[in-house]
């Protein structure tokens, strides 16, 4: 059947791994250091990963291709949340890493004076613990707020994050990377289904293995037959907060 999809250019791409994330259903891959399409089936063609590619190498067209396939993203998003899970032995991790996000990369940062006078600022937690594995799911804190699902790196990268993210709302931690996929999902959707948050606010890295944190929010919901909206922020190491 012909329909919409989405084509990218190998001569123009550049393997940054930007497009990765931004594509929900798990269809773009970084293979051999360029983004590729790997199934046809996962690609709803609507195109979300256009945006996100510095080097305009995606575009969407009209060609002969299976038709996409819902239940195979489902089960795909299912399987890179536990390959997220699974660590990779220090010995045999190289400092560039075979994954866009764990090149190791320096900033030029200028030496912040401590102020002089005034009250440092105020810290905004406003419960314990934080660990999405150790947070019981009728624990007073969480029942009708305003979630934060936060990536354990972001609060180092963004330096306003109390004031910016953690202002009146329950905060669960996580690392797509490194916690137990399965056990994370399963924890979260006991939240989503007994404290029925109004909000879930999913704030992970721009590198690609954090999508995974998006992918556990979504299957989370699912499995709590939960309608809560979810909303994603965005952060680079370098600390910018990256706007839609």
């Amino acid at each position: 059947m012909k329909r919409k999809i989405i084509e990218i250019d190998a001569e123009l791409c550049d393997g940054c791994g930007d497009c990765v994330p931004s594509c929900h259903e798990g269809a773009i891959e970084i293979v051999n250091g360029k983004a590729r399409l790997v199934n046809d089936r996962l690609c709803d063609g609507i195109g979300d990963c256009l945006g996100e590619c510095p080097l305009d190498a995606i575009r969407v067209v009209e060609r002969d291709a299976d038709a996409y396939d819902e239940q195979l993203v489902q089960t795909r998003k299912a399987g890179q949340v536990a390959q997220a899970a699974q660590v990779v032995p220090i010995t045999d991790a190289p400092i560039s890493g075979s994954c866009p996000g764990s090149a190791a990369r320096g900033f030029a940062r200028p030496v912040v004076q401590p102020e002089v006078a005034g009250d440092p600022p105020a810290a905004r937690l406003g419960h314990w613990p934080v660990q999405l594995r150790l947070l019981h799911p009728q624990a007073d804190f969480l029942a009708n707020s305003d979630l934060l699902l936060c990536a354990d790196c972001v609060p180092f990268a963004y330096a306003d994050f109390h004031r910016r993210f953690l202002d009146g709302r329950a905060v669960a931690i996580a690392c797509p990377k490194f916690d137990p996929a399965e056990e994370g999902v399963e924890r979260l959707a006991a939240i989503l289904a007994e404290a029925r948050p109004r909000r879930l606010v999913v704030a992970r890295m721009t590198v690609p293995c954090c999508g995974g944190l998006v992918q556990m929010a979504e299957i989370a919901r699912q499995r709590a037959g939960s309608d809560v909206p979810i909303e994603v922020e965005v952060i680079a190491p370098d600390g910018d907060r990256l706007v839609d």
